[in-house]
């Protein structure tokens, strides 16, 4: 039987992959889903008209794809990376509906601040589990036995696209941040891409290589993102109280061996998040400490009443602590 917060994740979650991308008007699957995906090109026609660009890539035998936009005058802080979370897309960061006006508010004060924003976008059914289920549409970031989709993709945006886009005499400093599942994501390029990147701001995320994606359809309704996350030492759903409260990490994915710097971190969550339990962050935290990675004090958001699946959201509050953190870091000089 599904737990109670599972259900309420789910219902929450099919709520979001329309609310998010079609203007707020909540739809149930199967008709969901297929609005969702009717309203894929109006969404990057409103981005493009707003002075967005599309880029498209070509990398491990997959078309990928990624928005654009660089400030009017150079960059002056850099490049920021931004991945959507599961069952989102590149779009919601510059058009969609009111639960996405956080991240779009982001992306314009960053522009506004002097970085570029590349919006990256996840395939869709590609990414699949140790089982071979398609996953939805989810960034790759279980650690598992095949070769993973997602890091080429994006090393490939930090060592070509990035530097193709950057106007002369431009700061170089490259960053990603990146929500839920973009979050875990975000953590794994600093574990594997750490020597490329400057900084990195996981929101409203656990420890990748601690989670198991289980994409079986009949422990979720959702249809854009299929199954569940559990922790692989408790063997908990996220979503439970304490779910990554363990003394052990003896199921923890091998974290890759450190190729020069690692870049400082910093983490943005709230307590009462109802898709990610706050054990699941306080986890990643201590594993990237033991890893090397220099800790900046997270942003958490005290918990005000029970937890709540909205309080996963990616938060207006966010926005000004992580460009500071971001600018901090741009300043140095990487």
């Amino acid at each position: 039987m599904l737990s109670r917060w599972l259900l309420v994740a789910v219902s929450f979650l099919l709520i979001v992959a329309v609310v998010g991308g079609c203007g707020g008007r909540a739809v149930r699957a199967p008709g969901a889903a297929m609005q969702a995906r009717s309203s894929d090109n109006a969404l990057e026609q409103t981005c493009i008209q707003q002075g967005w660009q599309r880029v498209d890539i070509q990398v491990s035998g997959l078309e990928r794809r990624l928005m654009w936009k660089g400030p009017r005058e150079g960059w002056q802080n850099g490049a920021i990376l931004v991945l959507h979370g599961g069952g989102g897309q590149a779009d919601h960061f510059c058009a969609g509906g009111n639960l996405v006006q956080p991240q779009i508010r982001f992306a314009e004060m960053a522009l506004a601040r002097g970085f570029a924003v590349f919006a990256l976008d996840a395939t869709t059914d590609k990414v699949t589990d140790a089982e071979g289920r398609a996953c939805g549409k989810r960034f790759d970031f279980s650690v598992l036995s095949r070769p993973n989709l997602d890091l080429p993709y994006i090393e490939k945006i930090i060592t070509e696209t990035v530097p193709a886009k950057r106007p002369r005499g431009s700061n170089p400093a490259v960053f990603v941040t990146g929500l839920s599942t973009g979050g875990y994501m975000t953590t794994r390029i600093g574990g594997e891409l750490g020597d490329r990147i400057t900084a990195f701001a996981p929101v409203s995320a656990g420890d990748p290589y601690g989670t198991d994606t289980i994409c079986d359809t009949t422990l979720s309704e959702r249809t854009s993102a299929k199954g569940i996350l559990v922790d692989r030492e408790t063997r908990k759903q996220i979503v439970i109280d304490g779910a990554c409260a363990s003394s052990a990490v003896t199921h923890e994915a091998k974290w890759p061996v450190a190729k020069g710097r690692r870049p400082p971190f910093k983490q943005f969550h709230n307590e009462a998040d109802g898709i990610v339990d706050i054990s699941c962050m306080r986890k990643a935290t201590a594993m990237l400490i033991s890893n090397g990675f220099a800790a900046n004090q997270p942003y958490i958001v005290p918990k005000r009443g029970n937890k709540d699946p909205f309080k996963h959201l990616w938060l207006e509050d966010y926005n000004t602590p992580l460009l500071d953190f971001f600018a901090s870091q741009a300043a140095k000089g990487g």
